[in-house]
């Protein structure tokens, strides 16, 4: 691989028995791609720390027979216009849907709209998914 350094690391023998086995169980290659995977994701998380411009998922579980409930939701998601890419809709049983937002923008932004959509009343459950641009990686 053209650019690629080498590098030894130490370890505890029990914490590389136990990445070891974390390989594994993920289906790594090798401890090379795990350690790169690694570090990509504490990059990831820095570039939400600091605000900078992002993507991520945002996803709420709700009732769909609540009344108002998605006049609500839905006006939110058009306060945010800007940053949602695109949303998905799936109906999980008779009672309950999820919705995926996808979302690109300042994280600080991005924050507040999936705090805002979680406090909604009737909203059961929601979560937000952090992601890069991958453009500092």
């Amino acid at each position: 691989m053209a650019g690629v350094i080498r590098f030894g690391i130490s370890l505890e023998e029990h914490l590389l028995k136990d990445f070891d086995r974390l390989i594994k169980e993920k289906k790594y290659s090798n401890r090379s791609e795990a350690i790169r995977d690694l570090i990509r994701d504490s990059l990831v998380k820095e570039e939400w720390k600091k605000g900078k411009e992002v993507a991520g998922a945002i996803s709420i579980v709700y009732d769909h027979h609540k009344r108002e409930l998605m006049d609500v939701i839905v006006d939110i998601q058009h306060d945010y216009q800007d940053m949602i890419v695109a949303s998905q809709h799936a109906h999980l049983d008779h009672h309950n849907c999820l919705e995926v937002i996808i979302v690109k923008g300042k994280s600080d932004k991005i924050k507040v709209l999936a705090d805002k959509l979680r406090a909604v009343k009737g909203v059961k459950h929601g979560s937000l998914t952090l992601t890069t641009l991958g453009k500092e990686l």
